[in-house]
C-alpha cells in the first residue's frame, strides 16, 4: 500500500485529536509571533516615527490586514492539522482579506496621476520587504510545522499552505514595526504578495515536512 493511500485510510472515521495538541499549536503560533517580532527588533530596529500621526494609520492598516488573515487562517490550520480536518475548511474565505485591501489600493491609484504610481507601489523599501518577510517567516514556520506534525494532518499540501500563510502573517506583523512603506498600494502589493509567497512555499514544503 502506498503511503498516500495509508494516510487517506487513516484519515477516515478517526477520533478527534486530544485537546493538548490544539493547545500546542496555539503555543507555537504565539511563540512564532514573539520570535518574529524579536528578530525584527534585534536585526532591523524599531521605526523611529512609529507612533507619529502620519505613520500610525498605515501601521494600523498593516496590523489590521494581517490579523484579518491570521485569525481565520489559524482556525483553519487547527482543523487541517487533525486527521480528516480538511473536510471542514473552505480556503476561499482566506482570499477575502486580500481582495478587500486590493479595492482601496486600486481606488487610490485610480484617483492619482500615473506618474505617481511607481512611488506609491514601489516606494523606497520594496526590496527589503520582499526579502525580509519570507526570511523572517522561516522562524514561526518551523515552530508551527513542529506542532502540526504532532497532530497528524492528512492533507499535507493544504496544511502546509495554511501553515505558510500563518507564518507569513506573523512575520509581516513583526516587520510592520520597522517598515516605512506608507501607502495603501504598497501594503497591498508587498505585504499581500509576500504572504502569498509564504503560502506557496508552505504548500510545496508541506508534503515533505508534515509527513508522519
Amino acid at each position: 500500500m502506498k503511503t498516500d493511500d495509508l494516510i487517506a485510510m487513516l484519515g477516515t472515521n478517526v477520533e478527534p485529536v486530544r485537546r493538548p495538541a490544539g493547545r500546542m499549536l496555539t503555543l507555537a503560533i504565539t511563540v512564532g509571533a514573539l520570535l518574529a517580532a524579536c528578530l525584527v527588533l534585534a536585526t532591523m530596529g524599531l521605526r523611529p516615527d512609529l507612533v507619529r500621526s502620519a505613520s500610525l494609520p498605515y501601521l494600523l492598516l498593516k496590523i489590521g490586514l494581517m490579523i484579518l488573515i491570521l485569525v481565520p487562517a489559524s482556525i483553519f490550520l487547527k482543523r487541517l492539522a487533525r486527521p480528516g480536518g480538511e473536510h471542514r475548511v473552505s480556503l476561499a474565505l482566506l482570499a477575502l482579506p486580500f481582495v478587500a485591501v486590493m479595492v482601496p489600493a486600486i481606488a487610490a491609484l485610480w484617483i492619482m496621476p500615473m506618474s505617481h504610481w511607481r512611488t506609491e507601489i514601489v516606494g523606497d523599501g520594496w526590496i527589503e520587504c520582499l526579502i525580509s518577510i519570507p526570511v523572517i517567516a522561516i522562524v514561526p514556520f518551523a515552530a508551527i510545522v513542529w506542532a502540526v506534525r504532532r497532530m497528524a494532518p492528512t492533507d499535507l499540501v493544504r496544511a502546509g499552505a495554511v501553515a505558510g500563510l500563518v507564518a507569513g502573517c506573523l512575520s509581516a506583523l513583526g516587520y510592520a514595526l520597522h517598515c516605512t512603506g506608507d501607502s495603501v498600494p504598497f501594503i497591498a502589493v508587498w505585504y499581500g504578495g509576500t504572504v502569498v509567497l509564504c503560502t506557496l512555499a508552505g504548500a510545496l514544503l508541506g508534503p515533505r515536512l508534515l509527513r508522519w
